[in-house]
C-alpha cells in the first residue's frame, strides 16, 4: 500500500472510530436549539469534539506507547488507576450507548424487536471484529467509513439545499459555552486516548515502519480525520438549525427522543422515505465502528497489562461485549444521565493530560504533570459534586472561581499552575 493510500485508510478509520452515537445524535439538536447562533455553538462544539481529540492523536504520535504513557509522569500508580477508570468507563457507557442508539433509532422503529435481541446480535458482531483486530483498520478505513461519509453528506447537502433557511431564536445564554459542554458528551477526548492506542497497536503489526514514519502517518491521518469531523459536525449543526421552522420537535419529550425525532425528520425531509433507510444504515455503521474501537482498545490494554496474554485479550473482549448487552438495555437518555458526573470528573484530567503530552518536554516535566493534574482535580470537584444525589451548597464556591458557572472552573487554575511552575523552574535553573 503506497503512503498516500495508507494515510487515507488510517484517516477514514480514525474518523469512523471517533464517530459514534453521540456524534450523530447530539449536533442536530444542538443546532436546533442554537437557532440563529448555530455558528457560535459550532465553534464551541468543535473545541471539545474535534480540536482536543485531534491533539490526543498528536500526543499518541509523539508517545507511540499505550495509554499508560499518557499519565505515567504523574506517577505509575496514578496512571494505572487512570487507565483502568477510563477503560471501565468506556465499556460501561459509550460502548453500550452505541447499541442503545442503534436500537432506538435504526432497529426498533422498523422491526419492533426487543433491546435484548438487538444488543445480543450487535455485540456478537462487534466481538467477531475485535477478535480479528489486525484487520480492523483496513476494513473500517476501506469499506465502512466511506459508506458513513457518503450517507452523512447526502443528508447534509440535500438538507441544506432544500431548507428554507429560517432558524429559530436561540435558547442558549452563551452559545459557545453550550457548544463546549455538549461536546463533552461525545466522549471524543476520552475516545482519542482509547482509539489512539488502538491505532498504535494496529500500526505496530507493520514491523518495517520506523518511529518517525509512524509519527508522520499518525499526525497526517489525525489532521485529515479532524477536518472530516469538523465538516460533518458543522453540517449537522447547521442542518439542525435551519430546519428549526420546518420540523416539530416536542419539547415535552426526553432529550434523546427529541434528538431522534429531529434526525428522522431531517433525513425524511432531505431524502424522502429513502431517508429512513439511510438513517438506519448510518446509525448502525457509525455506532458499530466506535464500539469495535472501544472494546479492541480495552482488550489491548489489559492484554499488555498481564504479560501480553492473548487469552486475556479474548476474555476482556467477551466480558466487555456481555457487559454491553446488559447495559444496552437502558435507553440512550439514561446512559447520558449516568455519564454526566463521570464526565465532569474524567474529562478535565484527560484534556490536561492530552495537552501536557503534546507540549515540548522542557515545559512538561514530571513535577509539571503532578501539580497541574492535582490542581485540575481539585478545581473540577465542584462540577462533580453538583451531580451527586445529595444536596451540596456550591454557589459560594462557584461564584468565587472564574468560569465555574460554565463547569470550566478548573481551566484557569490549570493554566496558571502550568505557567508558574515553568517560570519557577526557569529562575531556579538560572540561579544555579
Amino acid at each position: 500500500m503506497n503512503k498516500t493510500k495508507e494515510t487515507l485508510v488510517i484517516s477514514f478509520a480514525l474518523f469512523s472510530l471517533f464517530f459514534g452515537a453521540g456524534n450523530l445524535l447530539l449536533p442536530p439538536l444542538l443546532g436546533y436549539n442554537a437557532g440563529e447562533d448555530w455558528f457560535l455553538v459550532t465553534i464551541g462544539f468543535v473545541i471539545t469534539a474535534v480540536i482536543i481529540p485531534i491533539f490526543g492523536i498528536l500526543a499518541h504520535a509523539k508517545l507511540q506507547g499505550t495509554m499508560f504513557d499518557f499519565a505515567k509522569k504523574v506517577s505509575p500508580l496514578f496512571s494505572l488507576l487512570y487507565c483502568i477508570i477510563i477503560y471501565v468507563i468506556a465499556i460501561a457507557i459509550p460502548s453500550p450507548r452505541t447499541a442503545a442508539a442503534t436500537h432506538e433509532i435504526a432497529i426498533h422503529p422498523t422491526f419492533g424487536t426487543s433491546p435484548l435481541l438487538t444488543s445480543t446480535i450487535y455485540f456478537a458482531l462487534v466481538l467477531v471484529f475485535v477478535l480479528n483486530r489486525s484487520k480492523i483498520l483496513n476494513f473500517i478505513g476501506k469499506f465502512l467509513t466511506p459508506l458513513i461519509v457518503i450517507a452523512l453528506l447526502l443528508v447534509i447537502v440535500i438538507g441544506l439545499s432544500s431548507s428554507q433557511l429560517i432558524p429559530n431564536e436561540t435558547v442558549f445564554e452563551t452559545a459557545i459555552v453550550s457548544g463546549v459542554l455538549e461536546g463533552y458528551q461525545t466522549f471524543d477526548a476520552i475516545g482519542a486516548v482509547v482509539v489512539g492506542a488502538v491505532l498504535i497497536v494496529s500500526l505496530n503489526y507493520n514491523k518495517e515502519a520506523s518511529f518517525k514514519d509512524k509519527k508522520s502517518l499518525i499526525r497526517k491521518s489525525g489532521f485529515i480525520a479532524g477536518l472530516g469531523l469538523f465538516v460533518i459536525y458543522a453540517g449537522l449543526i447547521s442542518v439542525g438549525a435551519l430546519y428549526g421552522s420546518q420540523i416539530d420537535v416536542d419539547l415535552n419529550l426526553s432529550s434523546d427522543m427529541q434528538r431522534a425525532t429531529l434526525l428522522r425528520g431531517i433525513s425524511s425531509a432531505a431524502l424522502g422515505e429513502f431517508g429512513k433507510t439511510v438513517l438506519s444504515i448510518l446509525i448502525g455503521l457509525a455506532c458499530f465502528t466506535t464500539a469495535v474501537g472501544i472494546i479492541a482498545g480495552t482488550a489491548d490494554y489489559f492484554k499488555g497489562l498481564i504479560k501480553d496474554s492473548q487469552k486475556v485479550y479474548v476474555i476482556t473482549a467477551v466480558v466487555s461485549c456481555v457487559f454491553g448487552v446488559v447495559v444496552g438495555q437502558l435507553d440512550f437518555h439514561s446512559i447520558i444521565v449516568i455519564a454526566l458526573p463521570i464526565l465532569m470528573f474524567t474529562y478535565p484530567i484527560t484534556i490536561v493530560l492530552i495537552f501536557l503530552n503534546v507540549l515540548p518536554e522542557k515545559y512538561a516535566s514530571s513535577i509539571v504533570f503532578k501539580l497541574v493534574i492535582l490542581i485540575t482535580f481539585i478545581f473540577s470537584l465542584p462540577d462533580v459534586l453538583a451531580f451527586m444525589p445529595f444536596e451540596v451548597d456550591l454557589e459560594t464556591i462557584k461564584n468565587s472561581i472564574p468560569f465555574a458557572k460554565y463547569s470550566l472552573g478548573w481551566l484557569l487554575p490549570a493554566i496558571i499552575t502550568l505557567v508558574v511552575v515553568n517560570v519557577y523552574k526557569q529562575f531556579t535553573t538560572k540561579s544555579t
